[in-house]
């Protein structure tokens, strides 16, 4: 007993001790936290607040203040406007010609690497290097490969035989299609190494197991990697719908939203609602749906992983 008595008072000295030590680091922990806590009210929570309670106002650029509130006005006018369910058509008409090459291709290429018994490190950089430049870079290079008569994909075409090469971007049919080309070129480097870290995770010997039970390379990807890269891939495609909902600077800079309103995205409706028109409060209100839109596709990738993680 006059042991057990003794050790208490030493085993309370250590609990205190370690709950201090805790705190402590708690401390430190919101201490590095704290810039970034910062620029985060400052930068990104503030105006997204802002940007809500402007959607309510005749907000514009030309007179100081929210302006004159008018209720769900803006979002009643944003609904039935022809003009804004033509930039999230656009939007969406990008989303799908972007979305499911970016996801294949990434894929594919990921896989051939990794088979790779040399030369791994110059394809993750050949890959991955145009993801690391600016958009303006990478839309003057396509720009200047779409360019009629003496840019590279018309030479291409006359090699074709074709005397007469389609402008690409001027052309009210083709110009999506040419900035969506531009942007896999672009970005599919990121996707590219997700798989790849994701392939280098799965164990050589599943692979090993099944090539002796006689599976052909083929099964081996389509009953090993495919299902063992199932939450990549929910993964890549998350965030590639919300990078393509999110599309603005390759269209700004190659087409401006033209020719004419063929390539008018969202994010370009609302730049030009709230800085060409001067009506921020329903740039505001158009902000704020595409918000809606994004979020609610982020809830369903978790509600989806989540039913994939009770089936498992």
């Amino acid at each position: 007993m006059s042991t057990a008595t003794a050790a208490t008072p030493t085993v309370t000295r250590n609990l205190k001790g370690t709950d201090s030590d805790r705190l402590r680091r708690s401390n430190k922990a919101w201490l590095f936290i704290a810039p970034f806590g910062f620029f985060y009210l400052c930068f990104l929570l503030g105006p997204s607040l802002y940007m809500f309670v402007a959607s309510f106002f005749d907000t514009s650029i030309v007179k100081s203040g929210l302006g004159n509130f008018i209720g769900l006005e803006n979002y009643t006018t944003l609904l039935s406007s022809s003009d804004f369910w033509s930039a999230m058509w656009h939007t969406l008409q990008f989303t799908l010609y972007t979305v499911p090459a970016l996801v294949i291709l990434s894929f594919v290429f990921a896989v051939l690497a990794n088979r790779m018994q040399r030369g791994q490190t110059f394809w993750r950089l050949a890959f991955f290097t145009p993801y690391i430049l600016p958009s303006a870079a990478i839309s003057l290079i396509w720009v200047f490969i779409f360019t009629a008569d003496t840019g590279l994909w018309a030479s291409f075409q006359k090699l074709l035989g074709s005397d007469a090469p389609a402008p690409v971007l001027a052309t009210p049919n083709l110009a999506m299609l040419g900035v969506a080309i531009a942007t896999v070129w672009w970005t599919i480097g990121f996707n590219f190494i997700l798989y790849l870290a994701g392939l280098q995770d799965i164990p050589r010997e599943l692979y090993e197991a099944a090539a002796i039970d006689g599976a052909t390379p083929w099964q081996q990807i389509r009953h090993l990697t495919i299902p063992l890269l199932n939450r990549t891939t929910t993964l890549v495609i998350l965030l590639q719908i919300i990078a393509s909902l999110k599309i603005f600077d390759q269209v700004y800079l190659m087409t401006s939203g033209g020719p004419g309103t063929s390539t008018e995205t969202a994010l370009v409706f609302i730049t030009k609602t709230g800085f060409t028109d001067y009506r921020i409060g329903a740039a505001a209100a158009a902000s704020f749906v595409l918000f809606v839109v994004i979020l609610v596709i982020a809830l369903a990738r978790q509600l989806i992983e989540r039913a994939q993680q009770k089936g498992a």
